[in-house]
């Protein structure tokens, strides 16, 4: 890096600065023709950073020239249109078009989005005629959260390579100053830039530091020196640039690729540069900031001053200089003409011809691949020495097989050797998830003499199959993100992020509302993500009791996701094969159990995983319905508690209902069976969670109306917090629940 930088000063081509005032003419001309055609609409403008679009050519041109597969982008709002239109090939007509809020032909349905969150797929082409694949992101409002999700799509794209690339699929993020420094994603996400299972080869990261975030300064944003310093932590190098110097914004940017290339680490740019307008268009800067806009409104543009530099030199003519802006703004006008007499025109709303949503397939699978799955917990290759603790706990989960006693960890066993051996990827990865939080998975096992990991199920995997199971970092925003995006690149695989427990999901609340819950109908962006978050009140106090079950029923519209609790190792089979094998490509939040994960109650007989299905309701009755005067609807462990309470207490007039599925409420399931009892038979929901809390406040107001009848509620009393801190407190409180669902 010291030989590239401190090297006697060259001049740089003509043909080259000629290109870089194509790029900044072409900047300038995009901003002020919105400005001047959309007065007052919002649109982040990159004005005063045009040198951005520099940097990115730059970045671009070797990429094209390497024959890299493809470039990704991730931005925040600023500059994002201007990145659109001349860097990854987004139409001017489409732009305009949104600008106007009248889709294009053939748009597809759904929410949408303002335009400067979009995101494309588009080509970027060098004058001398080499390309380059361009994706650029789709993000919310919420700076940075899109770094994680970019990371995991590019790596998807790199494992579906296979073995033995060199990265050619290139990241770059684009940040703001305030946000790179303030925002812990950030950080989060440079973290896992060498982790095994996040690697991408290095990213270049762009910094567009316009010295002030929205009306804050840098004083009140930072306490570091350069708003950068937050990429040491990795030890990646960092260069500080003028905005103002294109040329020297060019080299670095130059530079960054070729230090990303031969080390396949992260690299920073920082271009000191400022903000032409307020933080919206609409907005007064200099209510906040009046000596910084005093100095802006004097400067003249990084255009002007190329040009006025390279005119100075004698580098080009003036007539060379305004010849390329004059062709660039009549471009802009003729389209824009066109795109207006086009906005007349009729548009025709697709045809939504997907299957309706959830689907049933077939998930069962034969006794002689229940048998061959089994087998690999026990034939291990050859030289591996299993921990000698661990050895029993593999013999027995071939056993369960002969026992027709198939626990919760077999059956995800089972569920993932299935889709291995019929050509499907699986990738997990979570807190401790190699072994499992509660030492029950144990997917990686790790030879007693040499500590190196083996993956039984790996040789399962058919055709093009791909088994993937990590320990992630210590991270819930980044990691969730990273997985949501690897499950938009590699759809129909079993892409899973596991929580050491459920309420770790907490701290990627961002991810869950702005991507998970809302992203297919905001952007058209498909993702089958799992979640597992273990759930459950059993006396370990307010933390690691609550997966939050209600916060993800109260997302759930429009058939946005699936939300489940299943209840058995046979549930919780056929529901991961579903995921995978149903025409459908949704999140699905899983809420796994704890202590139930061993327990008989919740292991299932080995035909109900080749002759069974996943059934979104269970119903469970001791006798002939005609008998039964009180139906127990209810969901996950409590079912088992109830039933267990029921069956000491020979009530034969107690029916449960099980709902292995929370959303889509099951609804014409559970009519059916209410159909065949008495039309005065006493219906409670009953939940360990607080009233205000668990399912109940999603199930009065969404199931109660559509069958038409009472539900009464029996649970704990409403709390701030999900469980109370003493286990004897719980114990009483819980048989207090159970002996009110019995006698009440």
């Amino acid at each position: 890096i010291q030989e590239r930088v401190e090297k006697p000063h060259e001049k740089m081509d003509h043909l080259e600065q000629l290109r870089i005032l194509r790029r900044l003419n072409a900047a300038e001309a995009f901003e002020k023709f919105l400005h001047t055609k959309y007065i007052g609409q919002k649109r982040f403008s990159l004005e005063g950073s045009e040198s951005a679009i520099v940097a990115l050519d730059s970045i671009l041109v070797e990429s094209a020239n390497d024959n890299l597969v493809e470039v990704d982008i991730a931005m925040p709002h600023r500059g994002r249109l201007n990145v659109l239109a001349n860097i990854a090939g987004k139409s001017y007509e489409r732009i305009f078009r949104e600008f106007e809020d009248v889709s294009s032909p053939g748009f597809v349905q759904g929410s949408g989005d303002v335009k400067y969150h979009l995101g494309t797929y588009g080509k970027f082409t060098t004058e001398e005629g080499s390309s380059v694949p361009v994706y650029l992101a789709a993000n919310p409002s919420h700076l940075e959260a899109v770094n994680p999700v970019l990371e995991g799509i590019v790596r998807a794209k790199q494992d579906k390579l296979g073995k033995g690339h060199d990265y050619p699929i290139l990241p770059i993020l684009l940040h703001g100053d305030a946000s790179f420094a303030g925002q812990g994603v950030v950080l989060e996400t440079l973290n896992l830039s060498q982790l095994r299972a996040y690697k991408t080869g290095g990213t270049i990261h762009l910094i567009v530091n316009n010295q002030v975030g929205f009306t804050t300064s840098p004083q009140d944003g930072r306490s570091s020196t350069y708003a950068s310093d937050m990429a040491k932590t990795i030890q990646a190098p960092i260069f500080h640039v003028n905005g103002d110097d294109p040329e020297a914004v060019s080299l670095v940017a130059r530079l960054a690729y070729q230090y990303r290339k031969e080390f396949k680490k992260d690299v920073v740019i920082d271009m000191i540069t400022y903000r032409r307008r307020g933080h919206n268009e609409a907005d007064d800067p200099s209510l906040t900031q009046p000596l910084m806009y005093q100095i802006i409104d004097e400067k003249r543009s990084v255009r002007k001053l190329y040009t006025e530099s390279l005119i100075g030199r004698g580098d080009i003519s003036v007539e060379e200089a305004e010849s390329a802006l004059v062709d660039y703004q009549n471009q802009l006008e003729k389209v824009f003409a066109e795109t207006k007499g086009d906005l007349k025109k009729t548009q025709q709303i697709p045809v939504d011809n997907k299957p309706v949503f959830p689907s049933e397939v077939n998930t069962a699978i034969s006794l002689e691949l229940v048998q061959e799955i089994a087998n690999t917990q026990i034939n291990l290759r050859e030289g591996f020495t299993p921990h000698p603790r661990l050895w029993p706990q593999l013999e027995r989960r071939a056993q369960m097989i002969k026992d027709d006693n198939i626990d919760w960890a077999m059956g995800e066993t089972l569920a993932i050797g299935s889709l291995l051996s019929e050509g499907h990827w699986v990738r997990l990865v979570g807190q401790d998830s190699r072994r499992g939080t509660f030492g029950q998975r144990h997917g990686v096992i790790v030879d007693y003499k040499t500590g190196k990991g083996y993956k039984p199920l790996k040789k399962m995997a058919k055709k093009d199959a791909r088994l993937f199971i990590f320990d992630s970092a210590l991270t819930e925003f980044a990691g969730m993100g990273f997985e949501y995006g690897y499950s938009i690149a590699q759809p129909k695989s079993l892409v899973m992020w596991e929580g050491q427990f459920g309420d770790f999901a907490n701290g990627a609340q961002t991810i869950i509302d702005e991507f998970i819950a809302s992203g297919e109908q905001k952007w058209q962006q498909e993702s089958g993500l799992v979640l597992l978050l273990p759930h459950g009140m059993e006396g370990q106090g307010p933390d690691h009791s609550s997966g939050r079950l209600e916060r993800f029923l109260s997302l759930a519209a429009q058939d946005n996701m699936t939300i489940a609790q299943p209840s058995t190792s046979s549930s919780y089979f056929h529901l991961l094969r579903w995921q995978v094998l149903n025409p459908h490509n949704k999140p699905l939040i899983i809420f796994t159990p704890k202590s139930m994960l061993r327990a008989k109650p919740a292991t299932s007989a080995t035909i109900e995983f080749t002759n069974g299905k996943f059934n979104p309701i269970i119903e469970d009755l001791k006798s002939d319905r005609s008998k039964v005067k009180k139906i127990v609807m209810c969901s996950g462990k409590i079912a088992h508690e109830i039933a267990g309470a029921r069956d000491a207490a020979n009530k034969d007039d107690i029916s449960i209902i099980r709902f292995e599925r929370l959303y889509p409420l099951p609804v014409r399931e559970v009519q059916n069976i209410l159909n065949q009892y008495a039309q005065d038979v006493k219906i409670i929901w009953a939940q360990d969670e607080p009233a205000n809390q668990g399912a109940f406040p999603f199930i009065i107001t969404e199931l109660a109306p559509q069958i038409g009848k009472v539900i009464t509620r029996i649970s704990r009393a409403s709390s701030t917090a999900p469980a109370v801190g003493s286990h004897t407190k719980h114990d009483e409180e819980q048989a207090e629940l159970i002996k009110s669902v019995l006698e009440n």
